[in-house]
């Protein structure tokens, strides 16, 4: 991945890559060679397994996940979507009066001794290594139900929308999207301006971004024009 290339498809400024690319070579996803950078191969598809995401950017997750929860109110219908952020912000709500719809394995664990938390899960074909259920008996449960509030981590944050790599992810992650009345996005500052393969949504159906505070201030500007409330923890 060439220095110049990235900032071309990414439309971002060389700082804000050259420090992403530091961010990403320290978490063993890259390595920095003259010039860019160039992927370090994962093993058996590490780079969406559950584990290994949940490792990374821990204490701005955790922040993140305190902040979020903070935002949903008592007696609400929320969506979790899978993830290791929302995971978190699951852990965050045990105890609240809630009604909680989620396709993940590891925020059913959270949850499933819960008292006070009604707990649906959506079925599908269970991925084992994001540990989430998708396909189309997920999306026609979720096409079957109406929803407060959407807490959603996200592969790649952009001025062109969101976007992921995965075709069932993006497809579960649609119909969520849908059936919301509010939209909030979980994410720390490396997934902006990153690079996925296939568009999820624009910007203008998020309501509120939740970040950590290394964010650029490019990126802050493009929430902003597209009415994005960003929040930083």
């Amino acid at each position: 991945m060439a220095l110049e290339s990235l900032r071309a498809e990414l439309e971002a400024s060389e700082s804000s890559i050259r420090r992403d690319l530091d961010i990403l070579e320290k978490e063993g996803v890259v390595r920095r060679v003259y010039g860019g950078a160039v992927l370090v191969p994962a093993l058996n598809g590490d780079e969406f397994d559950f584990n290994r995401l949940k490792a990374l950017q821990g204490d701005e997750k955790n922040r993140i996940a305190k902040l979020a929860a903070s935002l949903v109110r008592d007696g609400e219908t929320v969506v979790l979507d899978g993830g290791s952020t929302v995971a978190g912000i699951a852990r965050e709500l045990v105890g609240r009066q809630l009604h909680v719809i989620t396709n993940s394995l590891p925020i059913a664990d959270e949850l499933q001794e819960s008292r006070t938390v009604e707990l649906t899960l959506t079925g599908g074909y269970l991925d084992p290594r994001l540990r989430v259920m998708l396909g189309p008996f997920c999306e026609r449960m979720l096409s079957s139900v109406r929803a407060d509030v959407l807490i959603m981590g996200i592969g790649s944050i952009s001025a062109a929308g969101l976007s992921n790599n995965n075709t069932l992810v993006v497809g579960s992650e649609q119909k969520m999207i849908e059936i919301a009345n509010k939209v909030i996005i979980v994410t720390d500052h490396t997934k902006f301006g990153r690079g996925a393969m296939i568009p999820l949504a624009p910007l203008d159906v998020v309501d509120i971004v939740v970040s950590d505070r290394a964010l650029a201030d490019e990126y802050r500007e493009i929430l902003k024009a597209h009415g994005v409330e960003l929040l930083q923890a």
